[in-house]
């Protein structure tokens, strides 16, 4: 009888630490799954478009960037998505986005106008960031930005199809900007720029 109650406790045991080690590996099976990012499926990709810009007027910026990064995982050439990222990304430029990934975004977009007209917008999202900035020469900076805006704007507007005028609409909300804020060239003894170029 002591035989089989000691049997009977190994074999007890023996199951218990295989239930555990089973139990561990499904654990981290589990565990390693949820530290994976999910893939969308590419027929999935105009209804997630949809709602990067329901997020954006939600004034959500986070949520509509991280659509864009699901976007572009599976299709990274998707024109739609760059530009949606980039809007995105400069929605947060008061935030502490940084200029950088913008611009690097704005250099694969395979249309010459696009690459133009976006250029323009960051540099004018970048310049209005600025005006909500207490730094010292912080409107300076802004209004560097809003020029160098105008000019890819221009730049745009040459390059741009009969019925769309939307550089021109651009460049004059940078003029009327500079205009409402009073924004000033730095003094000549200052010329440095504080600010970095786009290029």
């Amino acid at each position: 009888m002591e035989l089989f109650w000691s049997c009977l406790f190994q074999k007890g045991w023996t199951w218990i630490l295989a239930c555990g080690m089973l139990t561990c590996i499904d654990y981290k099976a589990k565990l390693k799954a949820m530290s994976e990012l999910k893939t969308i499926n590419k027929e999935a990709i105009p209804r997630a478009l949809e709602k990067v810009d329901r997020y954006r007027l939600l004034n959500d910026p986070a949520e509509a960037e991280s659509i864009c990064r699901d976007i572009l995982t599976i299709d990274p050439g998707n024109q739609e998505a760059l530009v949606s990222l980039i809007l995105t990304l400069t929605d947060q430029f008061n935030k502490g986005t940084t200029i950088q990934e913008a611009n690097s975004l704005r250099s694969q977009l395979k249309d010459d106008y696009k690459r133009e007209y976006y250029s323009g917008i960051i540099l004018e999202r970048e310049g209005k960031a600025a005006l909500l900035r207490e730094f010292p020469d912080s409107k300076h900076d802004a209004y560097e930005w809003l020029k160098d805006a105008m000019e890819a704007f221009e730049r745009a507007d040459s390059l741009r199809p009969a019925d769309n005028n939307d550089a021109k609409l651009r460049w004059n909300a940078c003029f009327r900007t500079i205009e409402k804020h009073h924004l000033t060239p730095r003094p000549k003894e200052d010329r440095h720029k504080l600010h970095q170029p786009l290029e």
